[in-house]
């Protein structure tokens, strides 16, 4: 079985995602590729973390309050 690296998997859901616009202009893509990615990649980091925030900011190269504003609005944390 052969793995495709992230950025393979990126560029072949844009390429989908344009087909599937079938001409039509897109709107904010940036932000819906953040939107998209942001979430799961924060669960997975802080389940491989065991929920330890100060060790999850570091893999991430983020400030730790950084990473806790964007678990509270994934409503990852409460």
């Amino acid at each position: 079985m052969t793995r495709k690296s992230i950025d393979e998997c990126i560029r072949s859901a844009l390429e989908q995602y344009f087909d599937d616009l079938r001409g039509a202009e897109p709107h904010a893509v940036h932000t819906m590729i953040i939107n998209a990615v942001e979430k799961p990649m924060l669960d997975v980091v802080m389940k491989h973390a065991e929920g330890n925030q100060s060790k999850a900011a570091e893999w991430l190269g983020i400030n730790r309050n950084t990473l806790r504003r964007k678990l509270l609005d994934h409503k990852l944390i409460k």
